[in-house]
């Protein structure tokens, strides 16, 4: 008698993974990349007591990490900010290279694989990226209405451009071939906390994320990159958004928000007069207990300000704003309130394009989709592409610039087996496979297509940094990143810099001093784009 099988047909795009070659999923990284786990809400708060630890017991080196990148009373002021940043963690191990973004050899995105290379990738002879497409504008099976190219059957494409078709023209990208290792959220792939060392600041908060998690999401974060001082705050539904600032008890008292910032003005006021008769026991008063003193009085400062300047919470709502969801809105009501992913995406897009939040990851669990099928991995990757166009096409309705990063752990693989999906035969995903991963990212900016680096006319090998060889498997002398996760953030923040036209401080103190990229020469190789045509003097026109 033959077994039941564990995935009995194609599986929705909430519904888990049961796979055969995979042990029962014990951690939450396992429930997570098999969809056995979705994100659940929490916001995590910080008291000002926790600035200084315990009474009596003042920690001098606790005190020198507290303020490190301090800057007294900077209220996060949208002015003069960096470029919004958003990651997708997709936890699992998702199909990037081939099947999604086109991925090349050493000339790039159009230097052909081999034949059975592109089987590897999922893509059977008949629909390789070069092979004749009567029905494509560019006469093969590649789609270049992002500036980096797809396949032109790319699920992850289809929904990105359902969200964000009117983006065209104004997204350039990059892929990055690179191996990371299977179904573990050991990568250290997520670069946030690199991005708020590089400049990036939010009103509010500096870092989100849709996982309570050190990095935000799966993957986590380089050890030599983060500071406790900015962990990612837990942001994963609009109830977390629209509930940032909240003054407890004064709500109760009082109807006007003027006179709740009336009185927190008032407690500012009192503290300051009370910190002015409290000596810290710190050695060195006219320093470092003089910083304590207005790092407390701050907190109380910005309390104040937040809740001025946001006294309506549905200002921080996602579910209120026409743009996002309605009519008129990227997602319809009734799509909304149905689909945990677009309320996460929508939450974590809102606060930081809108300024609120300077970084945000958004993790999607269920990518570890070789379940004999292909159409499992189809579902996921366009809903991924719908969360991923969202973000495009708000931070086009704000005509605000946008980097995304989209990652995952690990890839897949194809054995040669095809499925029909939507009428095109396609590889289905047999197994697990480091060798065929890679990661992208994508740039928005209004005042036009981001322009690619020009090293003596190859703009090829700046939009595919590294390559595979002819069978599909990473080339791993091929770029830094190509077989170092770490170096592979250590690329995003350098790119992330040059939009802004500062690679050139990559390298200095109080940035990436022990970076391992190689000289200045060696990195402007590994820079995709110019600065943007929305920067000048380093931040946001």
């Amino acid at each position: 008698m033959s077994k039941r099988p564990l995935n009995p047909g194609p599986l929705l795009p909430d519904q888990p993974l049961r796979l055969p070659d995979h042990r029962r999923p014990r951690s939450r990284r396992e429930f997570l990349a098999q969809g056995f786990r979705a994100g659940c809400g929490a916001l995590l708060g910080t008291s000002l007591l926790s600035l200084a630890g315990r009474a009596g017991a003042i920690s001098p080196n606790l005190l020198d990490a507290a303020f490190t990148n301090y800057s007294a009373c900077d209220l996060g002021s949208v002015a003069g900010r960096k470029i919004p940043f958003i990651c997708f963690d997709l936890a699992g191990g998702a199909n990037i290279a081939g099947s999604n973004v086109i991925v090349g050899g050493p000339g790039g995105q159009r230097d052909p694989l081999s034949v059975g290379g592109y089987d590897k990738l999922g893509l059977p002879s008949a629909i390789t990226p070069f092979a004749n497409n009567d029905a494509s504008v560019s006469g093969d099976f590649t789609d270049d209405s992002l500036g980096l190219l797809f396949h032109t059957d790319s699920a992850m494409l289809r929904g990105i451009l359902e969200r964000a078709g009117g983006a065209s023209g104004l997204v350039n990208g990059a892929v990055i071939p690179g191996r990371s290792d299977n179904d573990t959220g050991n990568n250290p792939h997520n670069p946030m906390y690199g991005i708020y060392r590089a400049g990036l600041r939010g009103q509010i908060l500096q870092l989100i994320g849709s996982e309570n998690s050190e990095s935000g999401g799966n993957s986590m974060a380089p050890a030599m990159l983060i500071d406790p001082e900015i962990r990612p705050t837990k942001v994963d539904r609009p109830a977390d958004a629209s509930g940032l600032v909240d003054v407890g008890d004064l709500n109760l008292l009082l109807e006007d928000p003027e006179d709740i910032v009336s009185v927190m003005e008032s407690m500012k006021r009192i503290t300051d007069f009370k910190l002015d008769l409290v000596h810290t026991g710190i050695a060195n008063p006219t320093s470092e207990d003089q910083r304590l003193k207005e790092r407390l009085s701050c907190e109380y400062l910005k309390s104040g300000h937040t809740v001025e300047k946001f006294a309506d919470p549905g200002a921080l709502d996602p579910a209120a704003d026409p743009d996002i969801v309605g009519a008129a809105g990227i997602f319809a009501v009734d799509e909304f309130s149905g689909d945990r992913e677009f309320q996460k995406t929508a939450s974590v897009m809102k606060l930081v394009i809108d300024g609120i939040a300077g970084a945000g990851t958004i993790e999607m669990g269920g990518y570890d989709y070789h379940t004999g099928d292909r159409r499992t991995g189809e579902a996921r990757d366009l809903r991924a592409g719908r969360c991923i166009g969202a973000c495009l096409e708000y931070a086009r309705r704000r005509n605000t610039p946008l980097m995304i990063y989209v990652f995952s752990d690990g890839s897949v693989a194809s054995n040669g087996s095809t499925e029909t999906v939507n009428g095109v035969d396609k590889g289905v995903w047999s197994g697990d496979n480091s060798s065929t991963a890679a990661s992208f990212f994508l740039v928005f900016d209004p005042a036009g297509m981001p322009a690619l680096m020009d090293t003596a006319g190859d703009t090829a090998r700046h939009q595919q940094i590294g390559w595979m060889s002819a069978d599909a498997s990473v080339d791993t002398a091929s770029s830094p990143a190509a077989n170092n996760v770490n170096l592979n953030v250590e690329m995003i923040i350098l790119n992330y810099m040059a939009l802004h036209g500062e690679q050139n401080l990559f390298a200095e103190s109080g940035f990436f001093p022990g970076h391992g990229l190689g000289s200045a020469g060696n990195r402007d190789r590994l820079v995709a784009f110019q600065p943007l045509a929305s920067i000048n003097g380093g931040v946001l026109t």
